[in-house]
């Protein structure tokens, strides 16, 4: 059912430092040293850099989060991004790894610009996820992560968000809509509440960076690490009341089995989800990107988890060839089909370690971005 694509390429060998995992309300966990107690594939993804109709790469877009709509990739760009690029999704043909075209810099909408988050959502929002609506097409979701340079909020604002269960900025969940001309504005805003047993620590630049939605409106968010150093994943059910209320909105825990560690520092980056056709099983695909690593959560808990090892390889046009990557931070990623596809998001103080000769250093110096993909394997959801 699932073919291979031709910018990946399979190695298949055993995986070690693989057993079953689970969160903390589950027995068992994953022991990153034990042998492996299932065997995956580790995967070569080629990447191809992402070009413009007016240069050979884009500049410092910074990208966090993948979607498709209409057959294109979309992306968007976080807080430390170039300030041409923010607040704008960023349309990407995933054929030719071009940037077809960016949207206008959000605008918003009168309920959010009387809101207690207008002046951060204006200036430089550190936008770090994307989600699309499954039941209305033109609706998508983001999130914010550090709000740490913002500032403090008013009085009044300060007063009826303080109860965040993480940091002192709460944590926004966006809502965008694109109209007939494809104008995008933030529609409605609310912020997230963790519950106090839930121990997420206060962590503004390790927070919310992944997220996917289900049909049925939930959506999941995967964190970066909490009190613990561990990635969690939690939940909210957008229902059609949800964006009545500028209150917090609590998440919630799904049960499900995440990898736990002892040591390190091990977080999700990026979220997508996938239907198995066969089964009928709802999995989530995690970018684990300091581990260079797509972990397969099935979300009814029927499969155990798999940790797919990657290495991510650039596809230089010039003398350079093709090299291994030294730090590719993938932060981003989407199912198309029978694809998984991946971005990076360049981290800036790693991002030259990648520089293999002089012919790519300007592109790293812009800090330009990596589109990869993967087919997906039948075997990921046995």
């Amino acid at each position: 059912m699932l073919n291979n694509w031709p910018v990946a390429a399979f190695i298949v060998v055993a995986l070690s430092g693989v057993v079953a995992g689970c969160s903390d309300n589950k027995d068992a966990a994953f022991d990153e040293e034990a042998p492996s107690a299932t065997t995956s594939s580790v995967l070569t993804s080629v990447g191809r850099w992402i070009s413009t109709d007016t240069s050979d790469v884009i500049q410092d877009p910074q990208t966090s989060g993948l979607i498709e709509i209409n057959g294109q990739l979309v992306t968007i760009a976080d807080g430390s991004a170039a300030f041409e690029q923010q607040r704008k999704l960023h349309f990407i043909d995933k054929d030719t790894a071009t940037l077809t075209i960016s949207s206008n810099a959000f605008k918003l909408a009168t309920r959010v610009r009387r809101s207690c988050f207008s002046d951060y959502l204006t200036n430089a929002p550190d936008l770090e996820a994307l989600a699309s609506d499954p039941r209305n097409p033109n609706v998508i979701y983001t999130v914010t992560e550090d709000a740490t340079r913002t500032g403090t909020l008013s009085t009044r604002c300060e007063k009826k968000y303080q109860d965040t269960g993480s940091t002192d900025y709460p944590t926004l969940l966006v809502r965008l809509e694109r109209d007939e001309d494809n104008t995008v504005t933030m529609t409605h805003v609310r912020p997230l509440q963790f519950p106090t047993e839930f121990e997420v620590g206060n962590f503004p630049n390790d927070g919310i960076e992944g997220m996917a939605m289900a049909k049925d409106g939930t959506l999941y968010l995967g964190l970066e690490k909490d009190k613990a150093g561990q990635p969690r994943i939690f939940s909210l059910n957008i229902a059609d009341d949800f964006w009545k209320s500028a209150d917090f909105a609590v998440v919630n825990e799904p049960d499900l089995s995440l990898p736990k560690f002892e040591t390190g520092s091990h977080p999700i980056n990026g979220l997508a989800l996938y239907n198995a056709a066969d089964s009928g099983n709802r999995f989530l695909l995690a970018a684990a990107r300091n581990d260079n690593e797509v972990w397969v959560i099935d979300v009814a808990g029927k499969v155990e988890t798999k940790r797919i090892s990657m290495q991510f390889n650039v596809s230089a046009d010039n003398e350079c060839g093709e090299y291994v990557m030294d730090n590719a931070s993938i932060e981003g990623l989407v199912v198309v089909e029978d694809t998984l596809w991946l971005i990076n998001d360049p981290w800036k103080v790693n991002y030259l370690k990648n520089i293999k000769c002089e012919a790519e250093t300007p592109r790293y110096e812009a800090m330009a971005p990596l589109l990869f993909s993967v087919p997906l394997n039948d075997a990921w959801f046995q």
